[in-house]
């Protein structure tokens, strides 16, 4: 029988689509799902989810729910971690007081100023979480999906070398099957090579059947409008980049200095795409200020429907749990590891987004050689602006901090580096109940 926990189990959606693909596997349909969130409410939701995924698959597959992190992880083979340090009203002001001096986020929950300080109080936590690891389950795989994904996993892994920890972001999958439906093409008959850094990696080869599907791209983007305007800013990338990167085109607009420094930019290409996000301010903070009144009502719509939907997703976490401690079936995906001879050509050890193998024998990044050098100069800004975040968060470095903002592309196009010293002292003051470590 094996164990799996997750950390930050209350994350709803995340949890029951995971639990769900799991037990979907043979080797796990006996397993013990050990579910851990400092919110008892939150918790009793998601046990209540998973009793009827069991009952309804009819695993003979048990449940721990606790508040107990220790008891969550102890002897555990695997490990899924889905946190979010500090509610909605905390990290409002990540993205929020950036607006007031003129740098308009989307999300903000990646890097520039908006990732950094979610970093800032998430580092912390997510060390304890490995704390607990190395003393309850030092052999467990490790799989993050809690965001700033680049920043924390480079910190985690840096701290606790001896885990095996690697970080998901199903944006890869996500984009690859987006591109396949764009030219015609079955999802099982596409194959590719992607790589750079969480958020900002790229397809460097996209194939349908063995043969380049790229001219198949360009033409439906050039010549179908629906097409471009559903991805305006990531299809203004390819276009002139040459390359498609992975998640969306929201998310993507705050990377870079291209789309947001100016209102007509903004209006012209983050406003009236089709696609889930296409880059509105504060997109995903009106989301969840909006399900505040809704998650309630949310969770038990599902809980109260008449049929449950018990059929494998496209998650990586469950294959490669399978893959190492299941029936050994190999898994290629992409994961994020420090980048130890992986990208030639991005900085030394700093976290990057490459093909992973799972398998018997644990977790195997690949080797991808350098990346284009027009990619690799714009992964090189962010990267670079990730590990002087990740030093300045472990040192407890104000100064470190401030230097990767005023490095960030977006937010050096829109202001002055008096400004930006400005805005980040800002945003220490509004964070200074979750920042012990910094004196502030």
């Amino acid at each position: 029988m094996k164990k799996i926990a997750f950390i930050g189990a209350g994350s709803f959606g995340f949890t029951r689509s995971l639990v769900r693909d799991i037990l979907s596997f043979p080797a796990f349909r006996d397993a013990t799902i050990a579910l851990m969130d400092i919110s008892e409410e939150r918790l009793s939701y998601i046990h209540r989810a998973v009793d009827r995924i069991i009952k309804e698959g009819e695993y003979p597959a048990r449940v721990i729910a606790t508040t107990d992190r220790a008891e969550a992880l102890k002897d555990a083979d695997g490990v899924v971690i889905t946190i979010l340090q500090g509610g909605v009203h905390v990290w409002r002001h990540d993205v929020e007081i950036p607006k007031k001096y003129g740098v308009d986020i989307n999300v903000g929950d990646t890097r520039g100023p908006a990732g950094i300080f979610r970093a800032l109080r998430t580092i912390p936590v997510m060390l304890d979480i490995c704390k607990d690891i190395d003393q309850y389950c030092p052999k467990a795989i490790v799989l993050n999906y809690t965001n700033p994904m680049a920043m924390l996993c480079r910190a985690m892994q840096a701290e606790y070398p001896n885990l095996a920890i690697t970080g998901l972001c199903h944006s890869v999958q996500g984009t690859a099957y987006m591109l396949a439906k764009w030219i015609g093409a079955p999802k099982d008959e596409i194959s590719y090579k992607c790589a750079g850094i969480n958020h900002q990696a790229f397809y460097l080869d996209f194939k349908w059947n063995n043969e380049d599907a790229y001219p198949l791209i360009r033409k439906a983007i050039t010549e179908n409008p629906d097409i471009y305007n559903e991805e305006q800013v990531r299809n203004e990338m390819y276009l002139h980049l040459d390359y498609y990167v992975t998640e969306s085109s929201g998310h993507n607009s705050e990377y870079n200095a291209w789309f947001r420094k100016r209102p007509d930019l903004i209006e012209k290409y983050c406003t009236h795409g089709t696609g889930w996000n296409p880059g509105e301010y504060a997109y995903i903070l009106k989301e969840y200020l909006a399900r505040e009144d809704t998650w309630k009502e949310d969770i038990e719509e599902w809980l109260n429907q008449d049929e449950i939907d018990l059929e494998r997703g496209e998650e990586y976490a469950a294959y490669i749990f399978n893959a190492i401690f299941g029936d050994g079936t190999m898994f290629e995906f992409n994961g994020n590891v420090r980048n130890f001879g992986l990208i030639d050509n991005l900085p030394e050890g700093c976290c990057v987004e490459v093909p992973v193998l799972a398998s018997k024998r644990g977790l195997d990044p690949l080797h991808v050689g350098p990346l284009p050098e027009q990619l690799a100069i714009l992964n090189n800004i962010n990267a670079r602006c990730e590990e002087l975040a990740v030093e300045g968060a472990l040192e407890g470095n104000k100064r470190k901090i401030f230097h990767a903002i005023c490095l960030d592309p977006l937010t050096s196009a829109v202001l002055s580096l008096q400004e930006i010293q400005d805005m980040v002292d800002e945003m220490f003051e509004a964070n200074k109940d979750w920042l012990p470590d910094f004196d502030i």
